[in-house]
Parts: C-alpha cells; structure tokens; sequence
C-alpha cells in the first residue's frame, strides 16, 4: 500500500483543485467567492444538506474517488470541528485521476470548499464527530452527475 500524508489547507495548494470559501473579514462581502460551472444547460442547482459521518477506523484507506465532470461542487460546514478534503486532478483533460497530484488537506470547520469541475475527490469525511454540511451543484439526478473511479492501489493516509 502507499501512504498519503495530510496538510493544513492553504488556498495557494488547493486552487489546482478549487477555491477555498472562508471569513471575508469584519463588514465586508466577497462576491463570487467560488467558480460555480455548470456543463449542462438547463439542468438546475441544488443546494442540498449532507450529514458525513466520522471514519470507522484510521488510517483511513483511499481506493475509491469521484468527480463531478460538468459541476462544480462546494461544501459548506454548518456543524464542523474540521474535515478531510482529499483531490486529485485528471489525467489529460478528462481521464482517472492522476495520482502525481494526489493531495489530503486537512480543513478548519468555519471553512468551505468548492471543487472545479472534473476535480477528483474523496467522499466528504468529517475527523472529529458527525457534521452537517451544505452542498452547492448542478445536478439532475442522472448518470452525468458524477464518475467514480477505483484506484490500482489503495493509498493508507493517517490523520497528523
């Protein structure tokens, strides 16, 4: 197995992957803040409620991830301590994940992210106790919505 280590998260690191969503200070507003694509005209946002749950055991193993090809995605922590965000991007502009730029952040939970479209992700993983989520994304429902891919190998990350 590989190992995968983890990193707080910084918005240079993470803008390969998408936009941090984050304070934008005492009486101020940040406009924009996120790039929301949306690939299939007609199809409608939904914004959505999500509750991750904890991992069962660590390390945590890393053989399975998603993307969502013609969405955007974001999450925002409504009821967080801090949660795992790990990406990766495709190979050429639409193959499984290239695993050269497989990456774990860890991130605060006053923080939300928004993943580019195409990025390859990690299902949402909560570290410290049940957490509920806001998600943004177009969707429909239908078979566009996401791809999952299976890696050859699995990656063994450990929380630091």
């Amino acid at each position: 197995m590989l190992e995968l280590t983890t990193a707080s998260i910084e918005e240079s690191a993470f803008a390969p992957y998408g936009q941090m969503l984050s304070d934008p200070g005492a009486d101020s507003r940040r406009d924009h803040a996120a790039e929301l694509s949306n690939g299939r005209p007609g199809v409608a946002i939904n914004l959505g409620l999500t509750r991750a749950q904890p991992p069962a055991k660590l390390p945590i193993e890393v053989i399975k991830m998603e993307r969502h090809p013609l969405s955007s995605q974001a999450f925002l922590p409504l009821d967080c301590d801090r949660y795992l965000v790990i990406v990766a991007k495709p190979q050429g502009t639409d193959g499984p994940p290239d695993l050269a730029t497989l990456r774990a952040f860890i991130v605060p939970g006053h923080v939300g992210i928004n993943y580019n479209a195409g990025t390859w992700h990690f299902p949402l993983t909560c570290l410290d106790r049940p957490s509920t989520f806001a998600l943004l994304m177009y969707m429909d429902g239908g078979p566009q919505d996401e791809d999952w891919h299976t890696l050859d190998e699995p990656y063994l990350l450990a929380i630091a």
